[in-house]
């Protein structure tokens, strides 16, 4: 008798569903265990083979801790706003709305046919208004908090306006920028725009001019890391800078902790190490150079002062303000086409570039201690974004920088002695210094510290700890998304109050870009009129704590009570892709903290364990079976038949 596993599938599934079998309850008697997938973007007609990949492993995981006497938390939802759904409703010639409600529905049929035990009544889509109501929220709070340096979290920025009227800014160095300092006396003095102004130099969430990712195509700014090769991640639209005014997330103030945080979780160390080397802690200084014939001044990073006297050039980026400021008439042509090619270019583009380019600005440096003239470059290998935007660069100790003072034929100075042999260069801290000052005579790394002081002595540099990662671009000029909950008003913006929540985003019935590179919401004039943000939010806003609303779907009160957070609390295992590795997951466990500061939750790390479940590539590998032979095995060797690949069996 054959056996009939689609009508028996049917049965039983229809009986699961009619008995709530994987209803969970929040029972806080027994011991709980929280098992999550990365939900889907609903951005397609249906799932794709990848997304069961994972969803398999972790319902039979699910299933088994349920077996073992575990109150399990295994729910599912939908990423619904953001980029990728926007863009599948234009492909499509729809409304988003419309496209995300269809996808929907048919991701879960599909998901009901596999048959997995997901509690659809904590269902999320961040798209719902009763969702991102919540997302708003906590945009709000972290609108009004900043970090404060001097207890390492955050803090309400009435304490911080308390303690400037008490003080001035004296005990609290501005994050945003750091030569604002004022007394008490003059912050009293300020009016109200000069006081917004200063504080959204130092809030969490906060709106700024910068440099961003500009995407003609999508009309809209790509984080850095929806840029791959100088296009977008995703649709391989061309990507170019712009600068624009945006809406950012200060992550850098929880650069240390994040770090810190990497110690206490269950990830592999290949993740670890991504997100170690996205974030890009480093030690040194910070370095003033005058510039030949200028007032401006050149400031430069470096995590080895002890090197200064082997500068043979230094490099700042094409797109540094100074440039314009700096460069000869002779140069400028030069100079303005290659910053014209740079434009056209992604940071993970410049920084995969392995052919030298550059050109000589025709402005000097001035070496702070010996007065040496060092010209002055730019070239694409070096980001405004990083640390100055410039670098000193030493050919004897640097590769990189030996490779391009070959190719442009600059002289080397010889600061190593011995350690270098004038092909390659050699970063040792080992070498006794040579031709270098005052510092003649010392073993590098001994003196770093005598040269930092040096530098501080002198009034020309400071000790400087310095990240790679920036903050992160927090708006969109796209309509699929979550609005700002913030009004413009005399350039002012005030965030509305919590009781007009949630701000609905209006239905449209064509959502093409707004003047200037404003968002779609720029074209209704209703909204304009209510001096309403027109930006949106980006898609990785409402999956920055989307597990946190698993927990507590329902309440209408707050995003999650927390007697049931500190139930549920982390969550025990994730799975999902490394694709996230430095968006997503690093963006959830700052807001993760932030709540954590706020004392919204009770812990600062959102996922205990994380498992990467791998892609499937489309791809197959073919083998054969062969018998050994001498070409293969000595005859002392006892073995059975072998395997090798087809490119093995042709040799």
């Amino acid at each position: 008798m054959e056996y009939d596993f689609r009508r028996i599938e049917k049965d039983w599934q229809k009986k699961w569903k009619a008995s709530n079998a994987y209803k969970v309850a929040n029972d806080f008697s027994k011991p709980k265990y929280y098992v999550l997938d990365m939900f889907p973007y609903p951005s397609g007609a249906g799932l794709h083979v990848g997304h069961p990949l994972g969803y398999i492993a972790s319902d039979i995981y699910s299933r088994y801790k349920r077996l073992k006497g575990f109150n399990v938390l295994h729910p599912m939802g939908f990423d619904s706003f953001g980029l990728p759904a926007e863009q599948y409703a234009l492909d499509t010639g729809q409304h988003p709305a419309e496209t995300t409600k269809k996808n929907i529905a048919t991701f879960k049929s599909q998901l009901d046919n596999i048959g997995f035990c997901y509690d659809w009544s904590r269902e999320v889509q961040t798209s719902n208004p009763d969702y991102y109501k919540w997302t708003q929220w906590i945009f709000l709070q972290l609108f009004k908090s900043f970090y404060n340096r001097n207890t390492s979290k955050a803090d309400s920025i009435d304490n911080l306006v308390a303690a400037f009227e008490k003080e001035g800014n004296a005990g609290h160095v501005c994050p945003g920028d750091a030569s604002i300092k004022f007394s008490a006396a003059e912050w009293k003095a300020f009016d109200e725009k000069q006081k917004m102004d200063v504080l959204m130099e130092y809030r969490l969430s906060f709106c700024g001019y910068g440099e961003v990712n500009w995407c003609e195509a999508l009309g809209t700014v790509l984080a850095n890391d929806e840029v791959v090769n100088g296009v977008s991640e995703r649709g391989g639209h061309p990507v170019v800078k712009k600068k624009l005014r945006q809406w950012y997330l200060r992550i850098t103030e929880y650069a240390d902790r994040l770090l810190q945080g990497l110690d206490t979780v269950d990830f592999s160390d290949a993740m670890k190490e991504m997100q170690t080397n996205w974030i890009g802690k480093s030690s040194g200084a910070e370095i003033d150079f005058a510039i030949k014939g200028h007032q401006q001044k050149l400031r430069v990073y470096t995590t080895r002062p002890d090197t200064i006297f082997g500068v043979d050039f230094m490099v700042i980026a094409p797109e540094h303000e100074l440039v314009s400021q700096v460069k000869s008439e002779e140069q400028a042509t030069a100079v303005d086409d290659y910053i014209a090619y740079v434009k056209s270019r992604s940071e993970r583009e410049r920084m995969a570039e392995k052919k030298i380019s550059g050109v000589f600005t025709g402005a000097y440096a001035i070496n702070p201690f010996d007065g040496r003239e060092i010209p002055v470059w730019i070239s694409e290998y070096v980001l405004a974004g990083y640390g100055t935007g410039a670098i000193m660069a030493v050919p004897c100790g640097d590769e990189r920088d030996h490779k391009f003072a070959q190719h442009f034929n600059i002289p080397i100075t010889n600061i190593i002695g011995s350690y270098y042999n004038g092909q390659e260069a050699n970063p040792t801290k080992e070498a006794i210094l040579e031709n270098s000052g005052f510092l003649d005579g010392l073993v590098m790394k001994e003196a770093m510290e005598v040269a930092i002081q040096a530098l501080e002595d002198n009034g020309i540099g400071v000790r400087k700890v310095n990240y790679k990662m920036r903050d992160a671009a927090f708006s969109r000029q796209r309509y699929w998304g979550e609005p700002f909950p913030i009004k413009w008003i005399d350039g002012i913006a005030y965030p509305l109050n919590e009781n007009e929540l949630p701000l609905k985003l209006p239905h449209v019935d064509s959502y093409k870009p707004g003047p200037d590179g404003e968002g779609p919401l720029a074209n209704i004039q209703d909204w304009v009129d209510q001096k309403l943000e027109t930006n949106t939010m980006p898609g990785y806003a409402g999956s920055s704590w989307y597990f946190l609303r698993y927990m507590d779907p329902d309440n209408t009160e707050a995003f999650c009570d927390k007697k049931v957070s500190d139930y549920w609390n982390q969550v025990d295992l994730y799975i999902g892709g490394t694709e996230h590795a430095v968006g997503h997951l690093l963006y959830s466990r700052m807001w993760t903290k932030v709540l954590y500061d706020l004392n919204l939750i009770g812990f600062d790390e959102p996922y205990k364990r994380l498992v990467n479940q791998g892609m499937i590539q489309g791809s197959s590998r073919f083998v054969y079976r062969i018998n050994p032979s001498t070409a293969f095995a000595e005859k002392d060797f006892n073995i059975g038949s072998v395997f090798v690949s087809a490119g093995i069996r042709d040799k």
